[in-house]
């Protein structure tokens, strides 16, 4: 029997064991600019770590995903944080599991509004991209560096995804 994972809406307070939420949080919110400007601050710290580590900003474009979707594996990044933020205007979906002894447990799903981005923390099992609806753009903040920053993970039973929504 197939294993099927529910959607949760994304909230700072559900996601927090895996990094952090990036949207217009008003207790984040302060004026700029002479009052022109409103400034969401500190939303997440990216992390980079190891030899010649910086942090780069990239631009993925996704392809959307088709459902049901098989969740068979999980990947992580042992050096650095990697934040995604949302660009065509589309939600996403967010799949994160917390570490069992070394390896991904049980996979949670999270719905993503078009106004909300993540940033996983450095080692938090995550599934690759996951767009909805279209082929979307978002903006990433990720690590480079010397070492290799990426560790995969198969399930030997994919979870299945049954339709994205929350």
């Amino acid at each position: 029997m197939q294993d099927y994972l529910s959607i949760e809406p994304l909230t700072q307070d559900a996601f927090a064991p895996f990094g952090d939420v990036i949207e217009a949080d008003p207790a984040r919110m302060r004026l700029i600019n002479g009052g022109n400007t409103e400034r969401f601050h500190a939303l997440f710290a990216p992390e980079a770590a190891g030899e010649n580590a910086r942090v780069i900003v990239n631009l993925f474009r996704g392809q959307p995903r088709a459902f049901p979707y098989p969740v068979d594996m999980m990947e992580r990044h042992p050096f650095g944080s990697q934040s995604f933020s949302p660009l065509s205007g589309r939600p996403f979906l967010v799949v994160v599991s917390e570490d069992e002894d070394g390896r991904p447990g049980r996979p949670r799903v999270f719905f993503a509004r078009a106004d909300q981005g993540v940033n996983y923390r450095r080692n938090t099992w995550h599934h690759p991209l996951m767009s909805l609806g279209g082929v979307s753009d978002f903006l990433v903040v990720d690590r480079e560096g010397a070492e290799n920053n990426l560790e995969e993970f198969f399930y030997d039973i994919p979870y299945l995804i049954a339709e994205p929504k929350p």
